[in-house]
């Protein structure tokens, strides 16, 4: 699940950048969008190293 959200959050950023030519204030938009996807990736990367402390090493 964490990898499929850091997916989400790089393609949230990548799709939202087109939009900042229609933006009145194409800074501020993308200070947000920076900040929400930067959230997102920061939650999926601590899904990410939890889910790999709790697996069990192959035998």
């Amino acid at each position: 699940m964490g990898t499929v959200l850091l997916v989400l959050a790089v393609l949230f950023f990548l799709s939202m950048r087109d939009m900042t030519s229609w933006s009145n204030d194409p800074v501020a938009l993308m200070r947000a969008v920076g900040e929400v996807s930067g959230g997102i990736a920061g939650v999926s990367l601590v899904m990410i190293v939890f889910g790999l402390i709790g697996r069990k090493a192959p035998a």
